[in-house]
């Protein structure tokens, strides 16, 4: 069949792009307006007016702000970063990650990549604000009123890094430990025909639909009493797990487990069982076979798998409010607080530059695995 019997109308395009768009700019819209006020002075920030927010006048005058010319070459800069974040971070990861560290360099690469693009970013802004700008004349002068005030005050003065490093922590935890354990079962429930095998993954299906609160329940007086637990091993140093991360890891890794096993139990599924016979056949075991033949060709559903459970870890509310304390509170417990808790117009808008710092590592994480994540959930879809 010819491709013209196959293109669509033109007014189904337009609908369907149009509301393509729409359904963007509605999704995308709440993002990016608190980004915009969390540049602004409070006066600018909760203006009645779009513009006064949008251009922050008051900002300008008061503080700092961006001329055309630093508006062009800041998209331009953010433009070529994320390109090489997607065509040449990758090619360099794989070119230089040792055997089998493939996880653990992305890990690094992408730490780097950031540190460097937001150093690279900040001196070169600062070299066009400080010699550039005088050269270009009008089209040097400040139009649009920007100021980082809000985010040093929360990264430095309200120590949010602390916050933010406990979140890696959790996060990190989760995500290794769910990932370890649903491969292994991942791979031994999908190569079992066993009825057990079945009755073990509908436990964890009803395990997995239980609310959370329950589970968290459940949990809270093990964790409480976990020193006198403890004691024998440790002693007088026995720790107390409640209000540490560690709780809030298992209890994560129990709510997410279920799931992780059965996505990637859908993924090894759809790997032929002759690769397993022809590494037996090489001379590899059950594990050196699993290792070395089938976890690199499920790789994309590994990096799915581990995607959706990063973001049940980083954006966990409940687990997170419910078992730590003040001192090991992650980023969104801890910017809740400080929305409950503040009052004045500088407070809310350094709560909402908190909220906006949170977004930053999701959307650079999508961005370098965006291949990766889709190869996964197509291969999900497709027997073959």
């Amino acid at each position: 069949m010819s491709s013209v019997a196959l293109r669509q109308p033109l007014s189904l395009r337009l609908l369907s792009n149009g509301f393509l768009v729409f359904w963007c700019l509605i999704a995308a819209f709440p993002i990016l307006w608190i980004t915009v006020m969390s540049f602004k002075t409070p006066l600018d920030a909760f203006d009645s007016n779009p513009f006064v927010v949008l251009f922050g006048p008051n900002t300008r005058d008061s503080v700092s702000g961006m001329s055309l010319v630093d508006i062009i070459l800041a998209i331009a800069l953010a433009w070529f970063l994320i390109r090489k974040a997607l065509t040449w971070l990758p090619r360099q990861v794989a070119a230089l990650a040792p055997s089998g560290k493939s996880g653990l360099a992305w890990t690094f690469g992408i730490i780097g990549y950031v540190i460097a693009s937001i150093v690279l970013f900040a001196v070169v802004l600062t070299f066009v604000l400080s010699f550039l700008n005088p050269l270009f004349g009008p089209l040097g002068n400040n139009i649009i009123g920007i100021t980082t005030e809000h985010y040093e005050a929360v990264w430095i003065d309200r120590n949010f890094s602390r916050n933010f490093s406990n979140s890696m922590i959790v996060t990190a935890g989760v995500v290794t430990i769910s990932l370890t354990v649903g491969t292994l079962a991942g791979y031994g429930l999908a190569r079992s025909d066993s009825l057990l095998a079945f009755w073990l993954l509908v436990l964890a299906l009803v395990f997995r639909a239980l609310p959370h609160s329950v589970l968290v329940t459940g949990y809270l007086p093990y964790f409480i009493s976990s020193g006198e637990w403890l004691e024998p091993i440790f002693g007088d140093a026995a720790p107390t797990l409640y209000g540490k991360p560690w709780a809030v890891i298992a209890v994560l890794v129990a709510i997410n487990q279920p799931f992780t096993i059965w996505m990637l139990r859908s993924f090894f599924q759809n790997i032929p069982q002759e690769l397993d016979e022809a590494a037996r056949v090489d001379g590899c075991s059950h594990f050196q076979a699993f290792r070395r033949v089938i976890v690199p060709v499920m790789w994309p559903g590994v990096i799915t798998t581990g995607l959706f459970s990063f973001l049940l870890a980083y954006n966990d509310f409940l687990v997170t409010s419910l078992l730590l304390d003040a001192n090991n509170m992650t980023m969104v417990p801890a910017i809740a607080n400080m929305f409950n808790r503040e009052t004045t117009a500088s407070d809310e808008v350094q709560a909402i530059a908190a909220a906006v710092s949170i977004t930053a590592p999701l959307f650079v994480l999508v961005m370098v695995f965006q291949r990766q994540i889709v190869s996964g959930l197509t291969a999900g879809a497709v027997k073959g």
